[in-house]
């Protein structure tokens, strides 16, 4: 049994707070669990009433007949601490603290929060909240919450768990979920998250076998590491996780002195990890009810090929455009398809989508030859069936669920979907038989782009791999010699530099590596050398150096006087390639994280980045390179040669590698990293410690 199992299915409940008033919360709560179908046992706890909602009432849980499998607490702030303590001396273990005034109101909140989950790890209780809306079981009639929403809408049993860390957030689901007809297996809200989290909630659901589908909704997470794998164990039970994240991820000071760290402080960490471990993160509450309803009915399409079978030509572009900018595929019919198919309707149009028109004058059986023929004719993974309004009429429509069903049995792995309006007896049918059914094309398209992206998330997840801490390195923060010796020695290619203290070494390092050259300023102090003029490109004799020399010098001490300038770093010019960005940030969360995208100024312009959590493996970094729309100038654009990917995906793999062994490394980042025909070059780099 999971150590969660008696949150949501308890054989007997103590309700410490219970109240004869239904207005209040202890009251609401207890009527819940009277009059929504609750089979267990329920103990009031008052401390002056003998009964309450007809149920007899002790004044403590210290006083009960046997320990409750489950609590919920509904008390003022001050007086859950010690309601805890009698908890514990009793042996419950399992305790949902619906109170509020906690973290959520300030620091003196926040220090009883502190010593309630102290007490719960000191007995080794498991509890939600503080701050928690509660649990619920639909198909046990558990409704452990005093949600208002229950007095006008109670959502059924059915297969979708969902965790959630708002209360309010959580019942919002709960209500749309209800208004679709769509049922719940078990649902929690964590609150405060004083303890239990959306993570352990998920890793439940895993497990659940009550549950096919997951929901999921983060305002934060405080354990990056059990998100991971109870994502990763959702995807290993092939459990659809549709989640939802809102805020940011914060990042600690260091962080601003790169580029790397201010992208890095977007949630599109939070993408990254979503995406890693098989879980695809919705924009709306709407597109994640979508998406598990479908989820929920019918199985996952096997491929991103859609075909669309239509009664209006209009509404079959528009799903098939719709289709196409997702990033679905909507394959034409070969041509011995679509002879046939004008053999059983003449009239049919187009190629895929296929309109068979309006004119079916009682001839709706040719929806099933044609889709029939649509299977045999390409591996489509999806059907998408536009059926306007005959989804309302009931005498007419047994010809089409034949149709429907008959698909569905030759070809059990791919996705059918119904889009029409329709009245509930139709459309509970279609259901049964594994076919969804809704009535806007646009998001019906979406819900099946959603199912199609998790099939191949969940294929594709995997975890970063653990790597043993190295000997510590320390660098220099703002010094990019030293930056680019470390990248050096770990396999990315720097070009030949010189450190010149005065102007005559200037001029013999560029006699040296050959002309023109590019002179830097060289400080620890002045990690953005741009921003002050730290840069001259381009310089073509000794002249040009030795004045350069002097211009460096200069700037820097009127920019920043208070800065140790340790001279310039003399490099060659080198020309040609695409400038890329290597970043890798330690997020406070997850640990450390690999950014690329295009680099130079086109990174805060465009900021067209993509992120991966270290260490990568070669195929994850060439992912990594490509989920970047910039990527596509690596392989040639308007007649430029392609560029060395491979060397690109070394850089990546050596960069992510030393990061993830070097815990004292807060982030490192080259910009640019020339890509070029034949290899690349890191030509500026910076690399932060983290602080002591």
């Amino acid at each position: 049994m999971h150590q969660l199992e008696k949150m949501f299915r308890p054989a007997s409940v103590a309700v410490i707070g219970a109240s004869n008033d239904p207005d209040k919360l202890g009251g609401r709560t207890l009527l819940h669990l009277r009059e929504l179908g609750y089979r267990g046992r329920i103990y009031p706890i008052n401390v002056t009433a003998k009964q309450v909602q007809g149920l007899p009432a002790w004044p403590s849980v210290r006083d009960l007949p046997e320990v409750p499998d489950s609590a919920l607490m509904l008390l003022p702030a001050p007086l859950v601490e010690p309601a805890l303590e009698e908890c514990a001396a009793k042996g419950i273990l399992h305790v949902q603290v619906l109170s509020s005034g906690f973290a959520e109101e300030g620091a003196e909140g926040a220090a009883m929060q502190d010593r309630v989950a102290a007490l719960a790890r000191r007995h080794g209780m498991r509890i939600t909240g503080p701050n928690a809306l509660g649990s619920i079981s639909p198909p046990d009639g558990f409704f452990g919450t005093f949600s208002s929403l229950l007095a006008t809408a109670q959502p059924g049993p059915g297969v979708i768990g969902v965790a959630t860390q708002s209360g309010a957030y959580g019942s919002h689901i709960y209500a749309a979920a209800h208004l679709r007809g769509i049922g719940i297996s078990r649902a929690i809200a964590t609150g405060n998250e004083a303890d239990i989290d959306v993570a352990a909630a998920i890793d439940y659901l895993a497990e659940d076998a009550g549950t096919r589908v997951i929901c999921a909704s983060l305002e934060g997470c405080k354990d990056g590491a059990a998100l991971r794998r109870a994502l990763l164990k959702a995807a290993a039970a092939r459990k659809p996780v549709i989640i939802m994240k809102v805020g940011t991820t914060e990042v600690g000071a260091a962080a601003a002195a790169t580029h790397t760290g201010s992208l890095a402080g977007e949630d599109r960490i939070f993408s990254a990890v979503f995406r890693e471990c098989g879980a695809y993160r919705a924009q709306s509450i709407e597109e994640m009810i979508d998406i598990a309803y479908l989820c929920a009915i019918a199985p996952l399409p096997p491929n991103d090929a859609v075909g669309v079978l239509t009664v209006s030509g209009g509404i079959g572009v528009l799903m098939a455009d719709a289709c196409i900018e997702a990033g679905l595929s909507v394959p034409p019919m070969p041509d011995a398809a679509m002879a046939r198919i004008r053999e059983i309707q003449p009239v049919a149009g187009g190629r895929n989508p296929i309109d068979t028109t309006a004119q079916l004058n009682g001839r709706m059986h040719v929806f099933e030859a044609i889709s029939q023929e649509m299977l045999r004719g390409a591996e489509l993974g999806c059907f998408l069936f536009y059926l306007a309004h005959l989804g309302r009429n009931v005498p007419r429509f047994p010809p089409l669920e034949q149709t429907l069903a008959a698909l569905r049995q030759a070809a059990p792995d791919r996705l059918v979907v119904a889009v029409m309006t329709s009245v509930e007896e139709i459309r509970t049918r279609l259901e049964a038989l594994g076919v969804p059914v809704f009535e806007d094309p646009t998001r019906a398209v979406k819900a099946v782009t959603g199912a199609a992206r998790l099939r191949a998330l969940q294929a594709a997840a995997t975890a970063p791999k653990d790597v043993a801490a190295a000997a510590p390195r320390h660098v220099a923060a703002g010094n990019e010699a030293a930056a680019k010796a470390l990248l050096a020695e770990i396999g990315v290619k720097v070009l030949p530099e010189h450190v010149c203290a005065e102007a005559g070494q200037a001029v013999l390092a560029a006699d040296a590596v050959g002309y023109p050259v590019v002179m830097k300023i060289l400080s620890d102090d002045i990690p953005h050398k741009t921003e002050i003029g730290g840069v001259l490109l381009n310089l073509p004799d000794a002249d040009a150096v030795r004045q350069g020399f002097t211009t460096l010098m200069q700037r820097a001490g009127a920019a920043r006087p208070d800065a140790k300038l340790d001279g310039v770093l003399v490099a060659p010019m080198v020309r040609g390639g695409v400038e890329t960005i290597i970043g890798v940030q330690r997020d406070p969360i997850f640990g450390p994280m690999v950014m690329f995208g295009l680099g130079g100024v086109s990174v805060e312009l465009f900021r067209d980045v993509a992120f991966a959590s270290a260490p990568l493996t070669p195929e994850r970094a060439a992912a990594l390179v490509e989920s970047v729309q910039g990527a596509r100038l690596l392989a040639g654009w308007r007649g430029a040669p392609a560029l060395d990917k491979a060397a690109l995906v070394q850089a990546l793999c050596a960069v992510a590698a030393f990061a993830a062994a070097q815990p004292g490394i807060e982030s490192i980042e080259i910009n640019p990293f020339l890509v070029q025909a034949q290899g690349g070059v890191a030509l500026d780099a910076l690399v932060a410690m983290r602080a002591p």
